[in-house]
């Protein structure tokens, strides 16, 4: 059965237990996919009410297509809670290639590096998706349901939990990689990600907090 298919009482079970997949890289796609599903709470709650039909057509606008970007985001994020448990799989299944003849470890190393790379791969296309996400919340701080304001809070702490999630889940993969020259573009990319959502998650909080006050 896919992950996304459980009931979140059965995910949770099968995230606690002797098996090593989901773990940390399918649970991180599930916080910032939550994340986005709060925000996108918070744009049901905020379309069709008085605040939000007296603002400017252009901030209508602007808070419709962040909204429908929020959805865009969230269903690659669904797709890859099961993705990454997938990458996992046949990583360790390409370690239990067998290797007694000189071919065999040929075909046994390809495998681990072709898993081993995808498995980068995806955790860092999640962090991305979370940042995408955070990029956009700022129209929820300013224009959402202020009733709403925790809950736009929460999603910013998942999406940014999510993205840091999932870059440690890039980084502890990133040994395995023969190529040097595409580990440090890796490395890069995580970097520049990481960079810009704990600033954003900084930004986004301060906002959230001050309206609280």
């Amino acid at each position: 059965m896919k992950l996304i298919n459980m009931t979140v009482e059965n995910f949770i079970k099968e995230v606690d237990s002797a098996s090593p997949a989901p773990g940390g890289g399918s649970v991180s796609a599930l916080a910032s996919s939550l994340g986005v599903s709060l925000a996108r709470m918070v744009g049901h709650l905020t379309f069709g009410k008085k605040k939000y039909n007296e603002f400017s057509d252009e901030v209508k606008e602007k808070f419709t297509q962040s909204f429908d970007k929020l959805d865009t985001v969230n269903q690659k994020l669904v797709d890859l809670i099961d993705k990454d448990t997938d990458n996992f799989n046949l990583v360790m299944a390409a370690f239990k290639m067998p290797k007694e003849t000189d071919e065999e470890k040929a075909v046994r190393s390809a495998a681990i590096q072709k898993a081993t790379i995808l498995a980068t791969e995806t955790p860092l296309k999640m962090a991305e998706l979370s940042l995408e996400a955070l990029e956009v919340l700022d129209d929820f701080v300013e224009y959402g349901n202020k009733n709403a304001i925790t809950d736009v809070g929460v999603a910013v702490l998942l999406a940014t939990a999510g993205a840091k999630g999932s870059i440690y889940n890039v980084k502890i993969n990133l040994p395995g990689i023969e190529n040097e020259m595409l580990v440090k573009e890796i490395k890069s990319q995580c970097e520049h990600v990481l960079a810009k959502v704990v600033k954003l998650s900084s930004e986004l909080e301060a906002k959230i907090e001050a309206k609280l006050v």
